[in-house]
């Protein structure tokens, strides 16, 4: 991980009780990963945690947005939601909401298996 952005640092540090998460350079800003799985993103320092149908509803009661990008003119949103204000300011809290991310995580990834496999 490159420590030039202090605000990945912090966020590493908030998520060290979690033990090996990593921060990748990619795309402009980051992705964030624990035992191999991406399971946050960090773009224009915000952190954004992976969200699926199980988990999705928390991030929605709290009305925080989800991480969006412009391609060829038209705004696409992804599977990640931006990571409660709080929850940046407290290593717990900002813990559990990285846990159900890394979660929904797993999830995707088992479902990405089982759709190679019925290919084969």
């Amino acid at each position: 991980m490159t420590m030039e952005n202090q605000f990945v640092g912090y966020l590493l540090e908030l998520l060290d009780p979690l033990g090996s998460v990593e921060a990748k350079a990619m795309f402009g800003g980051f992705g964030i990963y624990r035992h191999g799985l991406m399971f946050g993103l960090v773009s224009d320092e915000t952190f954004y945690l992976k969200a699926d149908e199980r988990n999705r509803p928390d991030f929605e009661a709290r009305g925080l947005p989800p991480f969006t990008y412009t391609r060829k003119g038209k705004e696409l949103s992804m599977s990640y939601y931006q990571a409660p204000h709080d929850a940046m300011e407290s290593s717990g809290i900002l813990c559990r909401w990285a846990e159900r991310a890394f979660d929904a995580a797993v999830r995707g990834s088992k479902r990405k298996e089982k759709k190679k496999r019925g290919r084969k």
